[in-house]
């Protein structure tokens, strides 16, 4: 069956890797090592990303694991820094979103996502308004790899979960997403994408990824 609706996640996916000035930012702040500094980052992540921690909380949790006095000013320097560090976005996948919304394919965003990112991406990104449905984590109190989160967003489009395409960089992600239904691709690069919906033929026509780098005028 070919899909009806795709449905995004936004790191990794829709943005690009970390942006590596303001993840330096973030070690210099905290006085970390690389290979310390990443367990303490990503030990609370979930916890931020279901709005359980704030900006705020989560750094100081963090420093105080990591042993470290972090002050006010530090802290709302690594938030900053750490939004910055998830602002930039892959240009090819937007492009093919926008490809998808002019052919009348239902879209929308699922992301496990901290307040912060999120008010600066609404901010930022006029983009977001194309999409049909968003799902983020902090607002719904739901997390990927919660089954639910998934079955909302379907709901949420009008579309059941047979007949949507997920796609998200992490595999865990991707295999919870299969257990409601969904059609799943765990996604690498643009390349890899095209590759594959080619080869399932689950777009049945509709507009395939640019492997072209693509250069937009606008957010």
């Amino acid at each position: 069956m070919a899909v009806r609706a795709v449905i995004f996640d936004y790191g990794m996916v829709l943005s690009n890797a970390q942006e590596p000035a303001a993840y330096t930012k973030l070690l210099e702040i905290t006085g970390l090592p690389r290979d310390t500094f990443e367990p303490h980052y990503w030990r609370y992540r979930l916890d931020y990303d279901q709005g359980t921690l704030n900006g705020r909380s989560y750094w100081a949790r963090l420093g105080q694991d990591a042993g470290i006095l972090l002050t006010p000013e530090q802290i709302e320097s690594l938030i900053e820094n750490d939004v910055l560090m998830w602002a930039t976005v892959n240009e090819q996948m937007l492009a093919w979103v926008e490809a998808l919304q002019k052919a009348g394919v239902p879209t929308a965003i699922l992301s496990n996502m901290g307040e912060d990112l999120l008010r600066y991406m609404r901010q930022e990104f006029a983009w977001l308004a194309a999409f049909d449905h968003h799902t983020w984590s902090c607002e719904v109190g739901l997390i990927k790899p919660d089954p639910a989160i998934y079955t909302w967003t379907c709901e949420k489009i009008g579309v059941p979960p047979q007949e949507a395409l997920f796609l998200d960089d992490r595999a865990e992600n991707v295999e919870a997403a299969k257990t409601v239904g969904l059609y799943a691709i765990q996604f690498r690069n643009v390349d890899q994408l095209r590759v594959e919906l080619e080869s399932t033929g689950l777009l049945n026509g509709l507009p395939l990824p640019d492997p072209e780098p693509t250069v937009r005028n606008s957010r």
